[in-house]
């Protein structure tokens, strides 16, 4: 699964080169990862690396994704987290580079499927620093822009962790689009209100 949803990444442009880094939860305290420096859309289920939580390898021949503090802290903080993708999404993070975060208010899509978006500041890549960045906003995101760098997204599984992803970088396109015809429109407050209550309904009871 881990192999098919890079493919995706890549068929569908959020991915290129040895972009992206993708993790999924196995068994309790295990975690399989893509390794570092191969291009996703060449990846096997046997590059793949098997990880403690702690990040120790318990498997594999390849090194993790120089991106690993991330994804552990990810599941640290998260204890609902299942799975993690990072990609470089276009068009969202060209939203990162101008110091804007996307708006889920215009979107319902958007609003119930993703949720609010944090942007997160910058962090050199592949260090602690990075990951520390994210600590405010675990909590309440489920998906994040990095600024300068590009996006990740949480999920309760593998697919809905992906499936956020393609939302994510669909939902800034459709805004890119909706600002060269004219006005961003938000939707009034009830109707805001109510894809939030329905958000929450449908999100597991622990965080």
């Amino acid at each position: 699964m881990v192999c098919t949803i890079c493919r995706r990444l890549y068929e569908r442009g959020l991915i290129a080169g040895q972009d992206g880094n993708v993790s999924v939860r196995v068994g309790v305290d295990a975690l399989l990862v893509t390794p570092a420096g191969l291009s996703k859309v060449d990846l096997r289920p046997e590059d793949l690396v098997e990880l403690g939580l702690d990040g120790a390898v318990r498997n594999g021949t390849r090194r993790p994704t120089s991106e690993l503090a991330v994804h552990l802290r990810a599941y640290a903080r998260r204890s609902d987290a299942r799975a993690v993708v990072h990609a470089h999404p276009p068009v969202a993070t060209a939203f990162s580079i101008t110091g804007e975060t996307i708006a889920t208010t215009a979107l319902a899509e958007l609003r119930y499927g993703v949720g609010p978006v944090a942007l997160v500041p910058y962090g050199t890549p592949g260090t602690e620093a990075a990951a520390d960045a994210f600590d405010p906003y675990w909590a309440s995101h489920d998906a994040f822009l990095m600024a300068h760098h590009g996006a990740l997204t949480l999920g309760a599984t593998l697919t809905q962790a992906h499936q956020r992803m393609e939302s994510l970088e669909n939902g800034a396109r459709t805004l890119w689009t909706a600002r060269a015809l004219g006005a961003v429109r938000s939707l009034p407050d009830a109707a805001l209100a109510e894809l939030d209550a329905l958000r929450q309904a449908s999100r597991p009871a622990e965080r």
